[in-house]
């Protein structure tokens, strides 16, 4: 069944790049705003990633905990997150089992090919664990407004 806004937000647990372990219920009474990108280091993302840093603050002072989630390693998520000096958590997804909590998990197609992957889809969680909106319009350069 797919989400909804007023719906819990499945719980999860996954390491992020630094190997800290995070939980979704660990976060309660802070906003999560849990983002789901296709690929380390690519265009798209690279420019979603550098507007949520240069906005942190702004989500700070909103209660606003940043976290993004791909199927990417640890090592990729490392080098992703040193080399734009994100602030924030990104969390191992390499089993696909947030990805699939989630229902982001699905066919894309790329030049007549199809193929499975992570679609572009931000979710804002209350601080009760409740899907409070659900961005799959993405605007890469103005993630944080769209947050805000």
């Amino acid at each position: 069944m797919p989400l909804t806004a007023g719906t819990p937000a499945p719980d999860f647990e996954a390491p992020d790049q630094d190997g800290n372990l995070i939980r979704l219920r660990d976060l309660r009474g802070r906003k999560v705003a849990l983002y789901f990108y296709p690929k380390d280091d690519t265009p798209g993302c690279t420019a979603q990633a550098c507007n949520l840093r240069d906005h942190q603050a702004e989500l700070t002072a909103g209660n606003v905990q940043v976290i993004g989630v791909s199927v990417d390693g640890e090592k990729s998520h490392q080098k992703f997150a040193l080399k734009y000096e994100l602030p924030f958590p990104l969390l191992v997804d390499t089993e696909k089992k947030i990805v699939a909590a989630y229902g982001v998990w699905q066919e894309k197609s790329m030049y007549g090919r199809k193929y499975m992957g992570t679609m572009r889809v931000t979710f804002l969680i209350d601080e009760n664990g409740v899907i409070e909106k659900i961005i799959e319009k993405v605007d890469t350069k103005n993630h944080a407004a769209q947050l805000l």
